[in-house]
């Protein structure tokens, strides 16, 4: 089949509408559930009271706005998938009740100063009116859309937006592809509160932990796990590539058997190696924050040892562990440009083979 059969072949696949929505009737939608708004999949706002006024601004002066997206699910509601700021920063200005947020007071506003230090019911009613009734332009991918081509567009419209961090990128895109990726997105977020990995895990940045970094780790340890081959060089396309795999049923995923595996991991990771184990160590101490290198590596470590290390003294584990994550030949593979495959096959290696040998 030649290049543009098979584009001739795709096109269609996504189905669309594209038509113009006035805010009011967003507003509506949304306080009648018609059009559902996913925090937990997107942190509701991370714009600025100055950036939120200057949509505002930008709405009564009549400039432009760029469209969202939405999607239709089966029962018809529709579901913002790509737009989350300007809908969210307007449904808190014209009617915060529906969000649960305090009413946005402009500030900043540099084009017309006199918006300055007003709420919605502080304008004129001519001008309430005008922001209610503006229009944005809206597309709404259909349900007849093929879940796999709904997930790649709303990656493709987020990926190296400013607004989603890639754990959440994926977070969101798992959901496009209907039933599964809902099921393995929550299979994640189920793994992140158990008690053993979320202790070791603690030790992550809470920049890093505001990201959905606790996901990521869940998701990276079954990439090191189940597809280290997937690895290039990148770490986010890697994960990407691997979710999509057990997404669209191109790595068998074992639900059952995945989570006690990982649930056994670190029993033994905190039970052996204490809630640092992941940690960087100068002589006996641990210093700084989990660093995902020394995750990965310690985590597959214990997978391959798990018979050989359970009745083993946690006392001499620890102290192995503690000496290797400081000699040469661990710093080499994971300092500065450590991101090769053999770098990784090598330090998940050398803690094997201490694990093992301990």
């Amino acid at each position: 089949m030649s290049v543009e059969e098979e584009i001739n072949d795709r096109i269609g696949e996504v189905r669309t509408d594209t038509f113009d929505m006035s805010f009011g009737e967003i507003s509506n939608l949304h306080k009648n559930r018609e059009l559902v708004i996913q925090p937990e999949y997107q942190r509701l706002f991370r714009w600025s009271n100055q950036q939120r006024s200057h949509l505002i601004e930008s709405i009564l002066l009549e400039l432009p706005i760029p469209q969202i997206f939405v999607i239709e699910n089966q029962d018809g509601v529709l579901e913002l998938i790509d737009g989350l700021q300007r809908t969210s920063t307007v449904l808190q200005f014209i009617d915060p009740d529906s969000v649960g947020l305090d009413p946005l007071t402009l500030e900043g506003c540099t084009l017309i100063r006199a918006l300055n230090g007003l709420t919605f019911h502080d304008l004129p009613l001519s001008l309430r009116l005008s922001l209610k009734r503006a229009p944005i332009r809206t597309v709404v991918i259909k349900k007849q859309s093929r879940g796999f081509l709904r997930y790649e567009m709303f990656k493709r419209l987020n990926t190296g937006g400013a607004n989603l961090e890639p754990q959440e990128i994926r977070n969101c895109s798992a959901r496009m592809i209907g039933n599964e990726g809902v099921k393995f997105y929550s299979f994640l977020v189920d793994l992140t509160q158990d008690s053993n990995f979320s202790a070791c895990s603690d030790y992550l940045p809470q920049p890093e932990k505001e990201k959905k970094g606790a996901e990521e780790l869940v998701l990276r340890f079954f990439a090191t796990k189940n597809a280290r081959n997937l690895f290039r060089g990148s770490v986010r396309d890697w994960l990407d590539n691997y979710m999509e795999q057990v997404l669209l049923e191109h790595h068998v995923f074992d639900y059952a058997q995945e989570e006690a595996e990982f649930r056994n991991v670190f029993r033994l990771a905190r039970t052996k190696l204490g809630e640092t184990a992941f940690l960087r160590y100068r002589g006996t101490m641990p210093v700084g924050s989990l660093p995902p290198a020394y995750f990965e590596a310690i985590s597959i470590g214990i997978s391959n040892t798990k018979a050989d290390i359970e009745h083993k003294s946690a006392d001499t584990l620890r102290n192995v562990i503690t000496a290797l994550v400081q000699s040469d030949a661990f710093r080499a593979v994971t300092g500065p440009g450590a991101n090769s495959r053999e770098k990784m096959e090598t330090r998940i290696q050398l803690v094997t083979d201490a694990l093992r040998n301990a």
